[in-house]
């Protein structure tokens, strides 16, 4: 049976198969429309239905005010508004919304930066142990040092991220020096098992813990606010500028290490980075969402069925359809159960199987 290399190998394309720059333009511009859309849905709906219009003054209103030290109840009686509107706007849903862009947009380009790392259609930051990695740092920190605050929790995650993926890259080099995708594969899902069972006895080792955890772990986005955002937001930030500049170079990579090096390309130099990326990115929607599932595979194989295999085309996509599938799970998570409401990793996953099917019967969609 074929290795997880045999999918990704390259193709040349036939004429009149790869997407022209307009309908790359096309497909960003109605991922952009999608995605504003659903981020005004997510203003609008929850367990209180707030007007629409009441929205649009109540985000001039916070916009204008930041920083006052008027409370909650002076702006929203200035409005002429009832509190509870303006309170779940301005102080729940917008940074909810926030969240949810940022965790989705850092999954997507993760999860499309590891497919070309290792050359395999179906990798995701879970793949090499990243995700794992992150959630055991989180766990060992809540557990041993009673970490509460969401700046520990970043801190974990990125040490956590950054740790495990060097720890699956040495794995993936003892013996024969040399990274390969199914070495790095292997690798992945072997520490990543690992790193969650030892979550999870951790877990059920603290009872008073438990619920933390376990809120923590679902993807719930409910408990999540500015405090989590704050220091989260600009590690993201700072892997999805290095993931699109590195655009040009994954596509020379692409090609395969040999081909790349006869280019010019400096090959490790550009895994090196990537991994970096892939740290940064992994690590802070892991601290800002909790372990989400299935976002770093649907995103990038839609946006290379869409755009085709071009990086510089592919990336961009990617980062929006994430985002927007993202927001669209956190406002399906709180209708399903109304006015409750469910964690949105449960929803991602439910989602994510589906799609998943359907892209694995396209063969173009597989490709890398």
């Amino acid at each position: 049976m074929s290795g997880p290399s045999s999918l990704a190998l390259p193709r040349r394309p036939r004429p009149g198969t790869v997407p022209s720059r307009p309908r790359a333009a096309v497909a960003l511009v109605l991922a952009l429309v999608a995605l504003a859309l659903l981020c005004a849905a997510s203003l609008y709906i929850g367990s209180r239905l707030v007007p629409p219009a009441t929205v649009g003054r109540i985000l001039v209103d916070a916009a204008t005010h930041v920083g006052s030290e008027e409370s909650v109840q002076q702006r929203a009686d200035a409005l002429g508004i009832v509190v509870q509107d303006y309170s779940a706007v301005a102080s729940l849903r917008v940074p909810r919304t926030v969240i949810a862009l940022a965790a989705g947009a850092a999954l997507g380009l993760a999860g499309a930066l590891m497919q070309v790392l290792t050359r395999n259609p179906l990798a995701e930051p879970g793949i090499l142990g990243v995700n794992a990695g992150a959630a055991f740092a989180v766990v060992l920190a809540i557990v041993l040092v009673g970490a509460s605050s969401p700046a520990a929790f970043v801190a974990a995650c990125l040490v956590g991220a950054f740790v495990a993926t060097l720890a699956v890259f040495t794995i993936g080099t003892l013996g024969a020096g040399v990274i390969t995708p199914e070495r790095l594969t292997l690798a992945g899902v072997a520490l990543g098992a690992v790193l969650a069972g030892l979550t999870s006895a951790f877990r059920l080792s603290a009872p008073r813990e438990y619920s933390i955890l376990l809120i923590w772990e679902s993807g719930d986005l409910s408990q999540r606010g500015w405090d989590t955002a704050a220091p989260s937001l600009p590690v993201a930030a700072a892997g999805v500028v290095l993931a699109l500049a590195l655009a040009g170079a994954m596509n020379v990579l692409s090609l395969g290490e040999d081909m790349a090096a006869s280019l010019g390309a400096h090959v490790q130099r550009t895994r090196m980075l990537m991994v970096l990326a892939i740290t940064l990115l992994a690590g802070s929607a892991t601290a800002l969402a909790g372990p989400i599932v299935f976002l770093g595979l649907m995103a990038p194989h839609v946006a290379r069925w869409t755009v085709g295999p071009d990086q510089t085309r592919l990336l961009p996509l990617a980062a929006l359809l994430s985002a927007a599938i993202m927001v669209l799970a956190d406002v399906l998570a709180r209708v399903v159960l109304w006015p409750g409401e469910v964690p949105v990793g449960i929803v991602t996953a439910l989602i994510g199987a589906p799609v998943l099917i359907v892209l694995a019967r396209r063969r173009r969609a597989s490709s890398i």
